[in-house]
């Protein structure tokens, strides 16, 4: 059986277009869904995936419908269930084929290494960062002098939404000063 997932960004697209394209290539079954590609905790990709078994294929229209990057991409929850993945618009990714997986794996290679590589240049841009004494993180909503003094109110027995209130600030602004 061939399951088709079709994706789209935000409210103002469409997925007529890819729910007709993947019926038109064979998908009985379509999953589709308006979320962004960053998300990982997508509820209808989620669903498709419950329902493979082997044999079955997954087909969408664009690799980007299924992952915002081959990063993101990973065919393991598929292969697990004995399914294969194709794309119908990246004739490269088809896991049914002996070329398709070849090329998924090594661009899944590819894009692991190069994640790693960023990792390290962040690691060492971090270091350079706090070697020159920079501060990382929002700044203080409150100066030293108010947290000083919002201290000494809560001592002399302010709640803490009365001393929040008068600096524009959260309750639990107020309570972390406290730990």
């Amino acid at each position: 059986m061939i399951v088709g997932y079709a994706r789209v960004s935000t409210d103002g697209q469409s997925l007529e277009a890819q729910d007709e394209a993947l019926r038109a290539a064979g998908a009985t079954r379509v999953f589709s869904e308006k979320q962004s590609g960053a998300k990982t905790d997508r509820a209808a990709l989620a669903r498709c995936l419950a329902t493979l078994e082997g044999g079955d294929t997954l087909l969408v229209t664009k690799l980007d419908q299924l992952a915002r990057s081959t990063r993101d991409f990973t065919l393991a929850a598929i292969n697990e269930k004995g399914a294969s993945f194709k794309s119908w618009g990246d004739c490269w990714a088809d896991t049914t084929t002996p070329h398709g997986r070849l090329m998924l794996t090594v661009l899944g290679g590819l894009a692991e290494f190069e994640r790693h590589l960023i990792l390290s240049r962040t690691n060492e841009g971090r270091k350079r960062a706090r070697s020159n004494r920079i501060k990382f993180g929002r700044r203080p909503k409150l100066t030293k002098h108010q947290r000083e003094e919002a201290l000494a109110r809560k001592r002399n027995g302010e709640t803490l939404t009365a001393i929040a209130k008068s600096y524009n600030v959260s309750h639990m602004t107020i309570c972390r000063l406290l730990t």
